[in-house]
Formats: structure tokens, sequence, C-alpha cells
């Protein structure tokens, strides 16, 4: 039997460690565990700048999620880097496509 835990399972213990909202948790292990499988279960410690460049590349073109949304994965993916792999990230100047901001145009709203 292995006593090694998994990586998720630091990552909600570091996340607990440092009081931060169950919500929070429950979104960084999501975005975590997204980022994981896009770039086919391959373990954070063998990626880095070019595969998170990659990803947020891929909500914003593919997912078409809001900026918002890309903020959050991005800061989900760096505190796996800095807190859980003592990894900085923060000077790699990680570059993406940004999420564009959605337009709302009220309903009944009549366009010229």
């Amino acid at each position: 039997m292995s006593l090694k835990k998994k990586l998720l399972d630091i990552v909600r213990d570091k996340i607990r460690m440092k009081h931060y909202s169950y919500a929070t948790e429950k979104g960084y292990v999501s975005w975590i565990k997204r980022y994981i499988l896009y770039h086919d279960k391959k373990h954070p410690i063998q990626m880095g700048k070019p595969e998170i460049e990659q990803f947020l590349t891929w909500l914003a073109k593919e997912k078409k999620v809001s900026p918002t949304t890309q903020n959050q994965a991005f800061s989900a993916i760096l505190f796996l880097y800095r807190e859980v792999l003592g990894i900085d990230m923060r000077d790699q100047n990680i570059q993406a496509l940004r999420a564009q901001e959605r337009k709302h145009i009220p309903v009944g709203f009549d366009q010229k």
C-alpha cells in the first residue's frame, strides 16, 4: 500500500491550510483537473509555461469562456505550481490569448 498522497488531495490540503473558501477549493481543484486532463494526464511537474499558455488559449478560443473564468483557471494553475509544486510561475511572463468580454444587449433593445 502506498502512502503517497494524490496530487489533488495535496491541493485540497494546501487550500484548507490557507483557509480559502470551499467554493474556491472546488473551483481550483476542478480547473487543475481540467488542465491535467487537457494535457493527457501529464503530471504538472513535467509541464510549464507552454502548456499553461496552450490551455488558457484553448479556454478562450475553443471554449469561449469569459475573462473572469479564464482568470480563475489561471489563478488555480498558478496556485498549483507555487503552493503545491514549489515552482513560482509569476516571473515566466505567461502569454495566452485573452478571453473576450461579451457584449450584453438587453432583451427588446432595438439595434439600428
